[in-house]
C-alpha cells in the first residue's frame, strides 16, 4: 500500500478526471454531430435542436481511468474496485449501443442485472433477511437506481449535478469507513461529473444519452451497496434510500402520476420533477440548483444515518424531517398540471 494519504489521492483523482472528462467531451460532441449521433426534438423532450449524445463516454473514459490509476497507487490490485468498474464499463458499453441503436427493454435488464449480480456476490450488500434474499434485493435496487438515473436525465444539467454531488458524498464516507480503493473511485466519478458540466450546463451542448446516464446510475447504486455491506436492514437502507433520494423520488413521482392518467409507464413524457419545476416558473438553471441542493441536504443526512454522528434522535429527526419535506414536495407536484 501507498503512503501517500487517501484523501490526498482521492482529490488527485477528482481533479483529474475532471480535466479529462472537460478536454474529452468536445471531441466526441464533434463525432457525434459528424456521424448525426444526435438527440432530436420531440414533443417528449425539452431541447429544440438537435444534440449531440456521446458526452458519457467521456465521463465514462475519465471515471474509471483516474479511478484505476488511484486504486493502484492506495491499495495496489484491489479486486472490488475492479470488478466495480468492470461492471460500470459493461453498462456504459450497453448504453453506447442503446444509444446507436435502440435496443430491447429485456436484453438491457438481463445486461444490467447480471452486472447488479457480479457486484452484489463481489463487493457486499446490506443484510436484511440473511439468506439469499438478500442479493435480490441488493440486485433489484441496483436496477432500479440506475434506471431511475437514466430517467432523470431530461434537462440540462441535472443528473450530471446530482452525480457530482451524491459521488461527493460517498467518497467522504468511504474514506470515513476505510475503503480507500472505493474513495477514489467515488472521488473520480464526481469529478467527471463536474468536468462534463462544462459542457452540460444550460443551454448543453451535448447530453450525456444512455451511455452516460446509465454508467453514472450503475455506478453511484453499486458503491451505495458495496459501502453498506454487511449492514443491518434499517440503518443500510435507509441510508441507501436517503442517498438516491432525488432519482428514486422522480421515478416514483412519475409512476404515480402516470397510473394515475392511464398513460404507459414506460413512455417518455415531459412530467419528471424538473418539467413540473420549470411549469412553476424556475428556470432550467435554477431547476437544476434545487435538485442538486436537495440532492445535498438527503446525501448529508444519509451520511448522518450511517455513521450516527449524532445522537440516534437527533439522527431520526431529521430523517423525519428529510421525509416530511419529501412527500410535501410530493404532493404539491403531482397538482402541477403537465398532461394535456
Amino acid at each position: 500500500m501507498s503512503g501517500l494519504s487517501p484523501w490526498l489521492v482521492s482529490a488527485v483523482a477528482g481533479v483529474g478526471a475532471l480535466f479529462i472528462a472537460a478536454l474529452l467531451t468536445e471531441p466526441l460532441r464533434r463525432l457525434a454531430l459528424r456521424r448525426g449521433y444526435t438527440d432530436r426534438p420531440s414533443a417528449r423532450k425539452v431541447h429544440v435542436r438537435p444534440t449531440p449524445y456521446l458526452g458519457g463516454i467521456a465521463v465514462a473514459i475519465a471515471t474509471v481511468g483516474s479511478a484505476c490509476a488511484a486504486t493502484v497507487v492506495v491499495t495496489g490490485t484491489d479486486t472490488t474496485v475492479l470488478v466495480l468498474l468492470a461492471s460500470a464499463s459493461l453498462i456504459a458499453v450497453l448504453g453506447l449501443g442503446d444509444d446507436l441503436r435502440p435496443l430491447s427493454i429485456r436484453l438491457r435488464l438481463c445486461v444490467e442485472a447480471a452486472a447488479a449480480l457480479a457486484v452484489v456476490l463481489w463487493c457486499g450488500h446490506p443484510v436484511l433477511f440473511g439468506s439469499w434474499l438478500d442479493v435480490v434485493v441488493a440486485v433489484g435496487w441496483i436496477l432500479f437506481t440506475t434506471n431511475a438515473f437514466n430517467l432523470l436525465d431530461n434537462m440540462d444539467g441535472v443528473v450530471s449535478t446530482v452525480t457530482a454531488v451524491t459521488a461527493g458524498f460517498l467518497c467522504c464516507a468511504a474514506l470515513s469507513v476505510g475503503l480507500a480503493g472505493l474513495a477514489p473511485v467515488m472521488a473520480a466519478l464526481a469529478g467527471a461529473s463536474a468536468g462534463f458540466l462544462f459542457h452540460n450546463w444550460h443551454p448543453a451542448r451535448i447530453f450525456l444519452g444512455d451511455a452516460g446516464s446509465l454508467f453514472v446510475g450503475f455506478l453511484v447504486s453499486s458503491a451505495t451497496v458495496t459501502l453498506h455491506r454487511d449492514t443491518a436492514a434499517l440503518s443500510g437502507y435507509t441510508s441507501l434510500l436517503l442517498i438516491t433520494l432525488v432519482v428514486t423520488a422522480d421515478t416514483g413521482l412519475v409512476m404515480v402520476a402516470r397510473r394515475r392518467e392511464g398513460r404507459p409507464l414506460l413512455q417518455g413524457g415531459r412530467d419528471h420533477i424538473a418539467h413540473r419545476l420549470r411549469s412553476l416558473g424556475l428556470t432550467v438553471r435554477q431547476v437544476t440548483v434545487v435538485l442538486g441542493g436537495f440532492a445535498a441536504m438527503s446525501s448529508l443526512t444519509a451520511v448522518l444515518v450511517m455513521f450516527r454522528v449524532f445522537p440516534q434522535s437527533a439522527v431520526l429527526a431529521a430523517v423525519v424531517v428529510v421525509t416530511a419535506v419529501t412527500a410535501l414536495a410530493w404532493g404539491l407536484l403531482l397538482r402541477v398540471p403537465v398532461y394535456t
